[in-house]
């Protein structure tokens, strides 16, 4: 028996937190808000401190909770969110930038000379969304003081004193030589960060550091991007199968294997872990708004909350004619272009409220399908089914909308909360290194599997629909 660890998963709206047992499954749980401010022009900011303290309530909740000691911490993080800190105090300079930030166009604008070589390089498109154009921002616009790195080596830094990140959400800055695992000059060069310190980039399953921000000493063992480790709970370890977590965006990942796969479909090549210096490789498509459009939608009072979504777009048999292209926070995958609006279109005297629910699940589910349909062709074989997990999936009209829209089976995890599951993993694997990362997951059984109900033609015609829509809006 290796012993509970505590899990954290500091995401964009909240931080969650489980106490997990390998033998006796979740012990405790802790939950504790965060605001991210959105404001004009894309920008979308955090308070650091509200990040810091979101893990520290949510872990300790969780801890009370389980009433046992823990083992070993595992911290996973959002990925492309990026601030300035003092290293000498651990005080923020700067506000955290949250990935959906689009602030740093004008970066990204300056590269474009240079896009085709980054790619090559990290495997990711110049874009604002990931790390590394926002850092260069912040070094151009905000402060040249401190180090710039993503939020997990901040919260690594105060929890643990140590300077680390870890391959995978190194991966997700741009910076990162994407076949040696090790931080690339020339991108650096390319984008105005040599010689900055950066973090150790360090393997997703080793001790880092101790803290004692929970109370009792814990060893930090476990690290990880959000997307990855979900990637790890639901047991999608080898190619053929992905899967879809639909939370603030929706995140498609596919396993390619012990290489990288850069094709050509607009989808990211990235690490998806490393083990014992071995590392494990990911496509990665991104749909930007998910949950934040349903929030949209319910701020318009369309709907009084996500729970709505299958009582109000239960009420018509369809969407009506309406289609919704719900990128409010730009086109991500595969078409990248982030300064883009949404569309609603189609829109009559008799459309109501149903119509535009409808409208919005086929919209994130046919961006959910060009991205499976893009990783498919990457990998030179169709994809058998699709894991899905995340807050929206509880949506049964969304995850049918899914099903009929992709063709193949959508199989809804019985974990809730599979980002903290996997980080749990990587962390008892840490821990125990002899124990092996398979051994500390989670048995893995859909709570519902989703078939398609209509028929391939059907679904061609609604995709193209849709392909219509983001026509238009790339024709713009």
């Amino acid at each position: 028996m290796t012993g509970p660890v505590l899990a954290v998963d500091q995401g964009t709206s909240g931080t969650k937190a489980l106490v997990v047992c390998p033998e006796r499954g979740v012990l405790g749980s802790g939950f504790a808000e965060v605001r991210p401010r959105y404001l004009p022009g894309g920008l979308v900011e955090a308070d650091p401190a509200d990040l810091y303290g979101s893990v520290v309530e949510a872990g300790r909740r969780a801890l009370a909770e389980a009433g046992e000691d823990v083992v070993a911490l595992g911290l996973a993080n959002q990925g492309e969110t990026v601030l300035a800190w003092d290293p000498a105090t651990s005080r923020p300079l700067t506000d955290a930038l949250v990935w959906q930030d689009r602030r740093a166009e004008t970066v990204c604008a300056g590269l474009g000379e240079h896009a085709e070589e980054l790619r090559q390089l990290t495997g990711l498109p110049l874009d604002p969304y990931f790390a590394a154009p926002k850092m260069a921002w912040i070094r151009r616009h905000r402060t040249r003081e401190g180090v710039v790195t993503t939020s997990d080596a901040w919260l690594v830094h105060r929890l643990t004193g140590a300077f680390a990140t870890d391959a995978a959400t190194a991966g997700r800055t741009q910076l990162l030589d994407l076949d040696s695992t090790a931080w690339s000059p020339r991108a650096l060069d390319l984008y105005g960060l040599a010689g900055e310190p950066l973090p150790e980039v360090t393997d997703n399953a080793r001790p880092v550091g101790t803290t004692t921000a929970f109370g009792p000493e814990i060893p930090l063992t476990g690290l990880i991007v959000d997307q990855q480790a979900a990637l790890l709970a639901q047991r999608v370890t080898a190619p053929g199968t992905a899967k879809c977590t639909y939370g603030t965006g929706a995140f498609l990942l596919a396993h390619t294997g012990d290489r990288p796969r850069r094709g050509d479909s607009g989808l990211v090549a990235c690490v998806a872990w490393r083990l014992a210096g071995d590392t494990g490789y990911c496509l990665d498509g991104q749909v930007y708004t998910a949950a934040s459009a349903v929030r949209w939608l319910t701020g318009l009072g369309v709907i009084s909350s996500a729970a709505d979504l299958d009582p109000v777009g239960g009420s018509v048999p369809d969407s009506g004619g309406v289609t919704f292209v719900p990128a409010l926070a730009g086109l991500a995958a595969p078409w990248w272009r982030g300064d883009l609006r949404g569309s609603l279109t189609g829109l009559g005297l008799d459309t109501g409220p149903g119509h535009l629910v409808r409208a919005l699940c086929e919209g994130i589910a046919a961006q959910v399908a060009e991205l499976a349909e893009a990783a498919a062709g990457d990998l030179g074989a169709p994809l058998d089914t699709l894991r899905v997990d995340g807050g929206l999936t509880r949506s049964a009209l969304l995850m049918q909308t899914q099903a009929d829209l992709l063709q193949r089976p959508v199989e809804v995890s019985a974990l809730p909360d599979a980002t903290a599951l996997g980080a749990a993993a990587l962390a008892a694997h840490g821990a125990h290194p002899g124990t092996g990362v398979e051994a500390a997951l989670p048995d893995w059984a859909p709570a519902a599997v989703y078939e398609p109900r209509v028929p391939a033609d059907e679904a061609a015609e609604r995709r193209a629909a849709f392909r219509t829509a983001v026509a238009a809006l790339l024709g713009s």
